[in-house]
């Protein structure tokens, strides 16, 4: 008796494990093959019970046990009881929610199965365990199931790269943005705000001539609305191999590089327009320099990556004025290079957002190595800093060893410095809208100075400053120097960036002259004068 009772009880408890994984496996294949609006269409079919038409519906999504129970019920047959379905033939017919529809004229008839002999009740326990045991297996197939998932996702990744955005093609022939050369005060503190989404900005195929020109140091920043300047940064990391080189998702570098617009704030020279003049300057010397013949890509990603980010969330004044007004960064930063040291926090803010992190697919090792790499030189960026760092690259130039670990950090932070102020090696009618766009913060940062009581540099006060005396002595000895030191190693680069910077002078020293001859009376200017005061009028 009690044998009786457990084997009825384990039949009940195996029905029940079955239903209930033929559901899971159901919605399995609901969630992963998706379903259109014609598959939640019910199923109906017609029964004849006792000579009676009876009409029966149910979803396609149902399982087996599900419809026997509904033909149990619809048949007034005991809930449980095994059955099975004939046509008029005789023929029988699966019980499943693919069985085939029939018609009032043709009825399906409910047979109750006798009663089976205790064998082969324990067969049927058996053969219903084992399919439990089966549906429980493919039921938690849960890796292989993220897997397919997730292939899915980089498919569809791909097809809206490949298919998905506008392509245009770039010609810029003339004209110019004009620089936005005002600014308003804004909180030091900023939140990263990275793009989640698929990036939308236009996919654009450059030209020829425009790729020609993106490796020179003459190209022209000024022609390049901030859509099209990412579509150039995203081109330079394809062009060096980054993008196969650290295996990022396409998706991922656009994400990334739309961060890093966002990310940086409408001052009037520390803005994304001075990132992207940076990242081409440093893509142009690599090209200039051969660099991909010479350094690793590790190295031209740090290189690259330390451009594009080595200004972020820049608030418009300088360290001096951090560390004067005990700001909240020079507060955190213990005065040494709070700006630098606050553009790497929010440089890996944005890397540590899986959606923005195109080193996602990086060994940490070799990550550990990439992160090293970028802090170092954008720490190099600050000027307080540059008498060391020119002198220690003085040192290894004349015996210079590309398979020297040390001489190559030297070398990166040599370049980057060399990109950050760069502006003088581009043509004059590029490099000039920088100075006024440079004054222009100069001069926010000297008026907030003085409103607070805080000590102003002379370079920056609007009251004491021209272009002229502010570009002299940097030219002379600041770019000259350094640019003149790089050279050795590099002569290629003497006609096409170090010429640029003497004629620069020259020009602001012949400036300087003019403006002297016109604050200083000349014996010309002194007769005029006399001139006006024998006629009792003013001289001007």
């Amino acid at each position: 008796m009690v044998s009786n009772k457990r084997k009825r009880f384990q039949f009940a408890w195996a029905c029940f494990c079955l239903t209930y994984c033929v559901r899971i496996a159901d919605i399995r294949r609901q969630i992963t093959m998706g379903s259109s609006s014609s598959c939640y269409a019910p199923r109906t079919i017609y029964l004849d019970v006792n000579g009676k038409m009876q009409k029966v519906l149910f979803s396609r999504h149902c399982s087996p046990c599900d419809i026997k129970e509904l033909l149990c019920s619809s048949s007034n047959i005991p809930r449980n009881t095994a059955i099975t379905l004939v046509d008029p033939e005789g023929a029988m017919v699966s019980i499943d929610p693919t069985m085939p529809a029939n018609s009032p004229n043709s009825l399906y008839k409910v047979v109750p199965l006798s009663t089976s002999h205790p064998g082969d009740k324990e067969d049927l326990v058996e053969n219903v365990l084992s399919q439990v045991a089966e549906q429980f297996s493919r039921a938690f197939q849960i890796k292989e199931l993220k897997t397919e998932v997730t292939n899915r996702l980089a498919v569809l990744e791909k097809r809206v790269e490949m298919e998905g955005l506008k392509v245009v093609e770039i010609e810029k022939h003339g004209g110019r943005v004009n620089c936005h050369c005002k600014s308003t005060l804004v909180d030091d503190g900023r939140k990263v705000t990275p793009r989640r989404d698929v990036p939308s900005y236009p996919k654009y195929t450059l030209s020829q001539e425009t790729i020609d020109a993106l490796k020179k140091p003459t190209f022209d920043v000024w022609h390049w609305e901030h859509n099209e300047m990412l579509s150039c940064l995203e081109y330079m990391y394809h062009d060096l191999d980054l993008v196969k080189e650290f295996n990022m998702n396409p998706i991922t570098l656009k994400r990334w590089l739309l961060a890093i617009q966002e990310n940086y704030r409408n001052n009037p020279f520390h803005n994304f327009r001075h990132c992207f003049c940076v990242s081409q300057m440093m893509y142009g010397m690599i090209h200039l320099c051969n660099l991909q013949e010479k350094l690793s890509l590790t190295n031209l990603g740090i290189l690259m990556t330390a451009a594009v980010c080595h200004d972020l969330d820049h608030p418009g004044y300088n360290n001096t004025y951090q560390i004067n007004a005990r700001t909240e960064l020079a507060v955190r930063y213990n005065d040494i290079s709070p700006l630098e040291n606050h553009h790497c926090a929010v440089a890996f803010q944005i890397l540590s957002l899986p959606e923005c992190n195109i080193f996602g697919n990086v060994d940490p090792e070799a990550f550990k190595k990439i992160r090293q790499g970028i802090i170092t030189l954008i720490l190099a960026t600050d000027m307080a800093r540059h008498g060391e760092i020119l002198e220690t690259f003085k040192q290894k130039v004349d015996h210079f060893d590309f398979t020297n670990e040390e001489h190559v950090a030297s070398l990166k932070t040599v370049m980057i410095k060399c990109c950050d102020i760069s502006n003088e090696v581009r043509p004059a009618e590029v490099a000039e809208p920088w100075v006024d766009c440079l004054l222009e913060e100069y001069f926010m940062q000297s008026d907030r100075e003085k409103s607070e009581g805080l000590p102003v540099a002379p370079f920056m006060d609007r009251d004491k400053v021209t272009k002229p005396t502010a570009q002299i002595g940097f030219i002379k000895f600041v770019l000259i120097p350094m640019f003149e030191t790089f050279m050795k190693l590099f002569p290629q680069i003497e006609e096409i960036m170090v010429q640029p910077l003497r004629d620069s002078r020259d020009h602001y020293e012949e400036l300087k002259q003019l403006e002297d001859a016109i604050t200083e009376e000349s014996p010309f200017m002194i007769k005029l004068r006399k001139d006006f005061e024998k006629t009792g009028m003013k001289a001007p």
